[in-house]
């Protein structure tokens, strides 16, 4: 019987509501985008959050979105009528002067379009202390985008990263799913260069999600870029958007676009 139900869940990566797209696709060209729409041929939104099936009446948390909250845009209008949406945030009294202010500007953010945000939930996490995203055993998607190395590099290894995709295991319902994107580091490379380039190898996360208790559904190139080497000077940070050299070989680096990104997409398999 679990086979047949796994079998069941599985089949709705090829599902997505026609109603859900046209939902999703109207947000895509909203106003409120102008600016970060600028970035959906590097981040292919609505083939992400497809591949997801992330659909508008479930709750679903993000993980860190940022100052800008580039994909909270997206999120909160979505599943603002029917759904509950959660933003896993930095905490407020870190110590750490970036963590507090971009916390900051996000809840100002929120707080100046009420018609799109007032229903989003903020949390906070910060793998191992802050852990609890959303009530245990009640979200249908946790979604996180370029943050595992975050949670690996400065020190924070696999025990980190372990925290954070347990933490994802205990909010999510049985039969939730998990989706990733991150950094990808070429295969062949050696696992000491994720401490410092913000590059991760897919066999480590995935290995560190089965840990957790999650098994990968699928994986997508989605959001796949060929013409990232991944070995630049300063990282994944010389790429746009944050273009770390500056105006040295500025375009260069603009012509490459954002870093090549693996798509996971994880299921919690403990169904009854």
């Amino acid at each position: 019987m679990k086979r047949v139900i796994f079998a069941v869940i599985c089949s709705t990566a090829l599902w997505f509501n026609t109603s859900a797209a046209e939902t999703l696709d109207s947000i895509l060209e909203s106003p409120h985008r102008v600016v970060s729409s600028e970035r959906d041929r590097y981040r292919h939104p609505l083939d992400t959050l497809s591949f997801f099936d992330v659909r508008p009446n479930m709750s679903v948390v993000e993980i860190w979105p940022g100052a800008a909250g580039w994909y909270t845009e997206i999120l909160a209008p979505y599943l603002r009528a029917d759904g509950k949406f959660y933003a896993a945030h930095f905490n407020a009294d870190s110590s750490s002067n970036f963590y507090r202010d971009s916390l900051k500007r996000f809840e100002e953010k929120l707080h100046a379009s009420p018609s799109l945000y007032d229903r989003v939930t903020i949390t906070t996490f910060n793998p191992p202390a802050y852990i609890d995203i959303a009530p245990e055993g009640s979200v249908d998607r946790v979604l996180t985008f370029r943050n595992v190395h975050n949670w690996y590099m400065r020190g924070g290894g696999d025990e980190r990263v372990l925290a954070a995709f347990r933490a994802f295991h205990k909010a999510l319902k049985p039969g939730g799913l998990l989706g990733v994107v991150e950094h990808r580091l070429p295969s062949d490379r050696p696992a000491e260069d994720m401490e410092a380039s913000g590059y991760m190898l897919e066999h480590y996360i995935v290995q560190m999600a089965e840990r957790a208790g999650f098994k990968l559904l699928e994986s997508s190139d989605i959001n796949a870029n060929p013409a990232d080497t991944t070995d630049h000077p300063k990282g994944v940070w010389t790429l746009p958007p944050t273009l770390r050299l500056g105006e040295q070989d500025k375009e260069k680096y603009l012509a490459v676009g954002e870093s090549d990104r693996m798509t996971l997409k994880f299921i919690k398999d403990d169904l009854p």
